[in-house]
């Protein structure tokens, strides 16, 4: 493992485990641990994604499932309205979570009165309203609708890369000003038709790293419930380096509960696990790592569909940890045999501090300690290559010397 974690930092692990018991049984405590981890696996989440027709709602739901518009399960588009029902696509990777194409509003198929009713609004955590021309008195019911259903809501302005590129050929461009600009027009279109306090994001579908998409993330991030926002965060695309730190904390966050978990199965005397740590619980959860930060074999070619590179190549970037495809109880094997810990655990020095708390039994305490020091070092690993991958994603190719040019007459030879 690259990135090692410090003895003492394992320490201050074990203290936190022996603060956590000093008020709870070691039973209580891994109850609630265990609950925990079963709400976040089943949590899920429904985003709703409307407006009127051609405004691009397929193409945003596609996006933020890290898909283009015309591979193998993404959400048709096209110039006419092709949503006639609500249609949800999950995730390739989590499909609990669920991106809704919703049918355009006030098309001559939906009336305002009846929208709501059609498409099951109760079903969805939050909506995306989306226009790239202007928002309608339509638009404004929905939204109304929506707070009384105590919902959040955002209005969405799509497409913002063409009238960027518009404004461009002006000689006095400065693309700052003109987003303002743009900003400031849709906010006095939905002030016009009775919006008390508008407030629009600026996005391209076809990268959502541009202009306000960041800023739309984090506010959906902040208006979520704690399980609900980790649902969003594993799930967004990896656009740059602060997605994958953010998607780093919130997997940190299961660190801990995990490894108290594995210490209660070391406590267990149960035939065929390891007394060190429970490998079934790092398996796993490698994996999960893995396919959060886009290190699998389904999301690397996903990447090279929608950035044109060659999977080889982004998997290239891939150095220290693994793709998720290939970690198994064997690859977590030799990296516990490669690692300090391993030496570590041959001497109980780090645990005797924890012993009359914790518990006697070495297994507990060593398979709390192992689980900890080897996903945590798994885990920056996994951020450090997903970051080169994305480092590889987003350059540009290199570019080409410039061609001799030939006179009539004269031979190339190669």
């Amino acid at each position: 493992m690259g990135s090692a974690i410090s003895q003492e930092i394992v320490r201050d692990e074990l203290g936190k485990m022996k603060e956590a018991l000093d008020n709870n049984s070691l039973s209580d405590v891994i109850k609630q641990s265990n609950i925990n981890l079963n709400l976040l696996k089943n949590t899920t989440l429904d985003v709703a994604i409307t407006g009127v027709s051609g405004v691009g709602k397929s193409s945003l739901v596609n996006a933020l499932r890290g898909m283009t518009d015309f591979e193998e399960g993404a959400a048709e588009t096209g110039t006419v309205e092709t949503t006639m029902n609500a249609k949800g696509y999950p995730h390739p990777t989590f499909p609990k979570v669920t991106i809704w194409d919703l049918p355009g509003i006030g098309t001559p198929c939906f009336k305002a009165e009846e929208y709501l009713r059609k498409v099951n609004f109760e079903r969805y955590d939050f909506f995306m309203i989306l226009s790239s021309e202007r928002f309608t008195t339509n638009d404004i019911l929905l939204a109304r609708e929506i707070c009384n259903m105590n919902k959040k809501f955002y209005y969405v302005c799509t497409k913002v890369d063409r009238r960027v590129n518009s404004a461009r050929r002006q000689q006095s461009f400065n693309e700052e000003r003109t987003l303002e600009t743009i900003r400031k027009y849709y906010c006095a279109n939905l002030a016009k038709a009775g919006e008390f306090w508008p407030r629009v994001f600026l996005i391209c579908s076809w990268d959502l790293n541009k202009y306000d998409f960041p800023l739309l993330q984090k506010t959906l991030e902040n208006d979520l419930d704690d399980l609900k926002r980790y649902a969003l965060i594993t799930t967004m695309p990896n656009l740059s380096r602060e997605v994958l730190k953010r998607k780093k904390d919130a997997m940190e966050g299961l660190i801990w509960t995990l490894s108290l978990v594995s210490g209660a199965v070391g406590v267990i005397p149960i035939p065929g696990l390891s007394t060190v740590c429970d490998f079934g619980i790092l398996v796993g959860t490698m994996i999960d790592f893995c396919k959060v930060f886009g290190l699998d074999e389904d999301s690397l070619h996903r990447l090279a569909s929608r950035v044109g590179k060659p999977v080889p190549v982004l998997r290239s970037a891939i150095k220290k940890s693994e793709v998720a495809n290939r970690i198994t109880r064997e690859f977590v094997t030799r990296l516990w045999r490669r690692s300090t810990v391993c030496r570590t655990m041959t001497t109980a020095e780090i645990f005797l501090d924890f012993i009359p708390v914790l518990g006697s039994v070495f297994g507990g305490i060593g398979s709390f300690a192992t689980t900890f020091y080897m996903l945590k070092s798994f885990l920056n690993d996994v951020e450090e290559d997903a970051a080169n991958v994305l480092a590889i994603a987003t350059a540009p190719y290199p570019s080409l010397p410039p061609q001799r040019k030939f006179r009539r007459g004269e031979l190339k030879v190669k």
